[in-house]
């Protein structure tokens, strides 16, 4: 199932993407749960299911997509979790995930322009895996992790290398507002069997500039999720960016920023195209 959140004129909410467009919740289904997140905290995907096969379609053309998880409590980024990114980067193999944080206000939807802030140019690209938190979890197995995660999306954390790069403290670069993005939808981890078997891309104006198999992958999505549960709670809609593989433009001779009226595109197998186009702040 593809679960996708938008807005509708001035009026938020969340529906099933299929053939004939997004069947959205009802609102009977939304006075009972506002949001996805609410849904997944409740456990009521399959009740999400049933309760969309009455609605109309929505022409997925007309909506302004959203995050699929709008307002998640934790973004949980890890660096370096690819081993060539790790080796154009110029660093050893961790011991341990990479960890850093960003805010809510730093991420977009799908088709929402990015912003390059204006006191950098050094605007670039990652393209990454996102996982969706679906329960409440702490102290996980890596054979628990499964269990917890309500799906998969894609994820652009996009970088702003010059405030990366003023401390060892990644913060500051992954933070400026509307420079990353999330979407188009949430896949319900039912259809996501076999992560190993996919890969993801970067494109930016149509030019593949990442392109990796997640089996290249240094710490594995149980082994992150796992890791992660072990020092905070982890909960419904929480979202998790997997790391990013080679290529991305600080790496490259001459380096490559982004600039405004790029086009990028992260695509994963599976999964789907999330799309954004940058503007200048």
């Amino acid at each position: 199932m593809r679960i996708a959140s938008f807005t509708l004129g001035q009026q938020p909410g969340y529906g099933v993407v299929s053939a004939a467009g997004l069947q959205p919740a009802p609102a009977a289904f939304l006075a009972r749960f506002p949001d996805l997140k609410s849904v997944l905290a409740a456990g009521a995907l399959k009740d999400l299911a049933d309760a969309v096969r009455a609605s109309a379609p929505l022409d997925i053309d007309t909506l302004q997509f959203s995050m699929p998880i709008p307002d998640p409590a934790r973004i949980i980024c890890v660096g370096m979790n690819y081993l060539e990114h790790i080796h154009e980067m110029g660093r050893k193999r961790p011991a341990y995930p990479s960890l850093f944080t960003r805010f809510n206000d730093t991420m977009v939807g799908h088709g929402q322009p990015v912003l390059r802030p204006r006191i950098s140019t050094e605007y670039d690209y990652e393209g990454e895996l996102a996982v969706v938190i679906g329960r409440s979890a702490r102290y996980l197995k890596e054979t628990e992790a499964a269990d917890c995660i309500a799906g998969y999306s894609c994820f652009f954390d996009g970088s702003v290398r010059d405030w990366q790069n003023h401390t060892t403290q990644f913060g500051p670069g992954k933070n400026f507002p509307s420079s990353g993005s999330c979407g188009p939808w949430l896949v319900t981890a039912d259809e996501v069997p076999e992560l190993s078997a996919l890969g993801l891309q970067t494109c930016v104006n149509g030019e593949i500039l990442q392109s990796a198999p997640f089996s290249d992958l240094c710490f594995t999505v149980p082994q992150i999720v796992a890791y992660c549960s072990g020092f905070c709670q982890l909960n419904p809609g929480d979202i998790i960016a997997t790391g990013t593989p080679s290529g991305v433009g600080f790496a490259r001779k001459p380096p490559r920023w982004l600039k405004a009226g790029d086009r990028v595109e992260v695509r994963i197998d599976g999964i789907g195209v999330l799309a954004n186009t940058v503007v200048d702040e």
